[in-house]
């Protein structure tokens, strides 16, 4: 039976899998890491550590499953998206990776907003240019580390310097390319003009592929680093988004997924990428071939319940050392106690700025309408239902375009909580489904491999035979009432406070060069 090894390096871990070529999973390691935060808006880490823990993954997957490593036919990698790595000729970090969610490109983004103009939705599908965006840090390192910009050989984003690792090659996607504001969605080549607007040579980017395609081989160095047989194709598997859509099964035309992670994402399957003409929902490069995906975005999902845990709990994670049990299940089953509303306990999850539907990077994260009445719980039940009101507003923007869900997929850690998904059921109003595997991103790897190495004709034959639904909630009438109010309030909270933190906020030194 053939085997395939996905690689998903995520924002703060690695994920390797083991999948047959029937979906099966054989087993699944997770690698943590920490991002550093030195400044305000700065969000960085060593770059070495994503291989580390790749390596690691491997290791740690392959022996805890007794999988003996020449039956790993094909490995595919995908990655998050926008973090930035210059390297040298030899695929070594020169400076510590740039996250996504690192802020402090702010006055290059107004550069390059003022010399990109109307284009940029066009051709990038993103609706608005902001510091996360590849070229923004990459201006920003030219205009303060002009040595550096000179002697960096590319610039990678996290899957490239990956893929580097396995194969030796410098080459990218347009799936994970896609929101560098460097790529042309539609004519898939770098954009000149952002090219000229950053001064960046295009020979310092990598070989442009597609999603999907066989990267290369596994060197012999990287084969002994992982503990795998020298010569397995390395295949493109996209960025997380993309990747989680088709191991979602989400390949189709107005199907809907959302992935809860670091981030909350909403994926849409379309072929149109311009369909949206109010220019404000983002369009991705889908990793399934001759599609796009909507993807709105918003940076703080499951990262603002990691933020509750590590902040306020530490005795519920020595509890769940002590007992042998997840943290978060502890969190999630004392919250499922409170009744839903949370007794008016709204809060915004805006912990890194706010993206979709309105771009805002000076939003902060707010609780608000506590009383003596409420406890820690309320707390933890408010991170919960503040997901599910952004997924829900990003929902309705989507629907302005004339696509209505008809159901949920649910992916990504928060698919693992049943409350946390029958909140967004009942908040939603609609069936929100879970996968056999909740790990998307790794069986769209699988699949994508599966594909490229000929198990399956295509990449929808290989979803087809690979994908299966496990789990569907229903919303639940009476509490589907109760949040149609407490969205209503959600939202006016959210209205009122935008002009706010702009004010406050807006236009203030973050210690940016």
């Amino acid at each position: 039976m053939p085997l395939l090894l996905g690689l998903d390096i995520g924002t703060t871990s690695v994920k390797a899998g083991i999948f047959s070529d029937t979906g099966l999973e054989h087993g699944v390691i997770r690698v943590d890491y920490d991002l550093q935060t030195p400044l305000i808006d700065h969000v960085e880490i060593d770059a070495e550590l994503y291989w580390r823990a790749v390596c690691e993954a491997v290791g740690r997957v392959l022996n805890e499953n007794t999988i003996p490593a020449d039956e790993v036919l094909a490995i595919a990698v995908s990655s998050q998206g926008e973090t930035i790595i210059p390297v040298d000729k030899d695929g070594r970090p020169l400076f510590p990776a740039l996250v996504w969610l690192d802020h402090r490109a702010r006055r290059e983004a107004v550069m390059l907003s003022e010399a990109l103009g109307s284009e940029v939705y066009h051709r990038t599908g993103i609706p608005d240019i902001n510091p996360s965006w590849p070229a923004c840090k990459i201006l920003w390192l030219k205009r303060n580390y002009t040595a550096l910009f000179r002697s960096t050989y590319r610039f990678m984003l996290v899957q490239d310097f990956i893929v580097q690792r396995l194969t030796g090659r410098f080459v990218t996607e347009g799936s994970i390319a896609c929101t560098s504001l460097l790529y042309d969605i539609t004519s898939h080549t770098w954009w000149d003009d952002a090219l000229r607007a950053v001064g960046l040579p295009e020979d310092k980017l990598p070989e442009l592929s597609t999603p999907g395609a066989d990267a290369g081989v596994l060197t012999r160095q990287s084969a002994a680093a992982l503990g795998l047989p020298q010569g397995i194709p390395v295949v493109l598997g996209g960025m997380d988004q993309a990747a989680g859509a088709v191991g979602a099964g989400n390949i189709h035309s107005e199907m809907v997924s959302e992935t809860t992670g670091g981030a909350l994402a909403i994926q849409v399957t379309v072929e149109n990428p311009g369909l949206d003409q109010t220019g404000r929902i983002p369009v991705y490069v889908h990793s399934a071939p001759d599609r796009y995906l909507f993807v709105p975005v918003c940076d703080t999902g499951g990262m603002a319940l990691k933020w509750l845990r590590d902040t306020f709990h530490a005795e519920k994670m020595e509890e769940a050392q002590r007992i042998g049990k997840s943290s978060y299940d502890i969190l999630t089953e004392a919250a499922a106690k409170i009744t839903p509303g949370c007794d008016g306990l709204l809060m915004l999850p805006h912990l890194s700025g706010a993206f979709s539907p309105e771009y805002n990077p000076d939003a902060r994260g707010v609780f608000f309408g506590f009383s003596l009445y409420h406890r820690t719980d309320h707390f933890t039940r408010a991170v919960l239902e503040a997901v599910a009101f952004m997924m829900r507003r990003n929902l309705e923007l989507v629907a302005v375009c004339g696509i209505n869900a008809r159901e949920i997929r649910s992916t990504g850690g928060g698919a693992a909580s049943r409350l946390w998904r029958q909140i967004k059921a009942d908040v939603c109003n609609l069936p929100v489904l879970t996968l056999r595997s909740h790990d998307t991103a790794l069986l769209g790897d699988a699949v994508l491999a599966a594909a490229a190495i000929g198990c399956y004709a295509s990449v929808e034959e290989a979803a087809a035979a690979m994908v299966r639904t496990e789990d569907r909630l229903e919303p639940i009438p009476a509490n589907a009432a109760v949040y149609e109010q407490a969205y209503r309030n959600y939202c006016q909270l959210n209205d009122v406070l935008d002009p706010v933190f702009r004010q406050q906020y807006g236009g203030t030194d973050h210690g940016q060069g």
